[in-house]
């Protein structure tokens, strides 16, 4: 049925060659992909598509926009069969770390300085008491349904292990836009420790605590002015901190509270270089930021010990191999995806998802309220375009040499379009903003197909009034 669709729509396109090579394609992909009916009726028969992946290291599993219900169901479905089934421990987003760790103490029952996740409405967090995580724009990416299900199926999971236990599973932040929080962060727990570090603390990020605020103007002043900023005031609080390892960790939970301590001051020292860079192009501040992540990554996993396993959740534009893409051959940018294949070789997979139509949260510009908005129909050249043409709503394909047939990986290594869509979404100006050249096979392990999706189920349309990098 479905090869019988693909060739009346063929006709309807045209007889020539172009359209005759998609068409083999397509019924080649007809032939290996494996189906399912929807992600929100999610089986067995979804997640053990990706059993063999279970045997990595890293596991990156990437959106194809920040906006899409279906791409959040699917991450969260394979990542607690991997929990479950594979032994994973960590799960490492792309979030900033005060924000994932008070989920991480929500979820590990952990004691210490900081507050208990909230993914309730921000007003009744407040009138609480609580500091409600992830308030920084785009709000919907993480303050959402989808996720929140995820998070009290993982504090449900934790609730017979001791938050030490080597089995327990983390929740940690990547990104690195947290600046003043991850300083008072640092403050924070050097008042519970060593007073007079505290101060120390309180005096080296003095001067940058006042752009907080305004952490893109900081950036803009070093550039335009005589301002070297503050980088060896910030390096050397990190150094210091460093130096006091042996002496906060003496117990095990001053173990897990000094690695928190330890990633925020590293979270500072990197932005404050990235907030730097970010004037300079895009290239340097994407690679600082893919770099921070990865860096952030490696000190997780060593952190909890050499059995770990992690899962990332991030953009396709992330977790993808970028030497596989014009991101990488073109403008020489990186991403995490890389570094892992780099650094892991065959332990470390990734898993894209991507669609065609239908909505998405979203906004038109930089911290502006959400909006519902319509997905466009992929160009046409595109991987989406041709994932459509099969006819199949919902699939699995495994791209990875011996599991995908030579002749099908040969097809997909032709270079075509590929959409990728963040917390902004342009529709009228797409091919430029949200499409890249990539080389499928080589970019990804493996790829989710949802040929029609909707929006996530935010718990916020208005954005905070505040900086989007506090």
């Amino acid at each position: 049925m479905h090869r019988l669709k693909s060739k009346i729509s063929r006709l309807y396109r045209g007889g020539d060659d172009v359209v005759g090579e998609r068409g083999s394609v397509v019924e080649m992909l007809q032939d290996e992909v494996l189906s399912f009916p929807s992600i929100f009726e999610a089986s067995d028969a979804f997640t053990k598509c990706f059993d063999s992946f279970g045997k990595c290291k890293v596991l990156l599993i990437g959106d194809g926009t920040h906006g899409t219900s279906e791409f959040y169901r699917a991450r969260a479905e394979i990542t607690k069969y991997m929990i479950e089934n594979h032994g994973f421990t960590i799960v490492a987003v792309e979030a900033d770390w005060p924000d994932a760790e008070a989920v991480d103490r929500y979820t590990r029952r952990r004691e210490g300085p900081g507050k208990e996740a909230s993914v309730e409405p921000a007003g009744e967090a407040i009138k609480a008491g609580r500091e409600p995580a992830f308030m920084r724009f785009p709000t919907w990416m993480w303050r959402n349904m989808e996720v929140q299900d995820f998070i009290d199926w993982l504090k449900s999971y934790n609730q017979d292990k001791d938050v030490y236990n080597a089995k327990s599973v983390a929740f940690y932040g990547l990104d690195l836009y947290s600046i003043g929080a991850s300083m008072r962060a640092v403050i924070e727990y050097l008042d519970t420790v060593d007073r007079d570090m505290a101060d120390q603390a309180r005096d080296k990020y003095g001067d940058l605590l006042v752009w907080a605020e305004n952490p893109e103007g900081y950036g803009l002043e070093s550039l335009v002015s005589s301002f070297e900023g503050y980088e060896a005031e910030v390096v050397k609080m990190l150094e210091e901190l460093l130096s006091k390892r042996m002496e906060y960790s003496k117990t095990i939970a001053g173990c897990v509270e000094f690695h928190s301590g330890e990633q925020n001051a590293q979270l500072v020292k990197d932005a404050e270089q990235y907030f730097k860079a970010m004037f300079y192009g895009h290239r340097e501040s994407w690679n600082l930021r893919d770099t921070h992540m990865f860096e952030t990554l490696l000190r997780n996993m060593e952190h909890r010990g050499p059995s770990a396993k992690a899962i990332v959740w991030a953009h396709n534009s992330h977790i993808g191999d970028a030497r596989a893409s014009s991101k990488g051959w073109a403008r020489n940018e990186l991403s995490v995806g890389q570094l892992c294949k780099e650094r892991f070789g065959a332990q470390a997979l990734s898993i894209g998802c991507c669609s065609y139509r239908g909505k998405l949260a979203t906004a038109e510009e930089w911290g502006e309220d959400m909006k519902i908005m319509e997905l466009r129909p992929a160009m046409s050249g595109s991987y989406e375009e041709l994932m459509h043409d099969t006819g199949i709503k919902n699939f699995v394909l495994d791209l990875r040499e011996g599991k995908c047939s030579k002749e099908l990986r040969k097809e997909l290594e032709d270079q075509r379009l590929q959409r990728f869509i963040g917390a902004i979404y342009k529709p009228d100006d797409e091919r430029k903003t949200h499409y890249s050249f990539t080389v499928l096979p080589k970019q990804l392990d493996g790829f989710v197909w949802l040929d029609e999706t909707r929006h996530v189920g935010a718990l916020e349309v208005h954005q905070p009034q505040r900086s989007a990098e506090t």
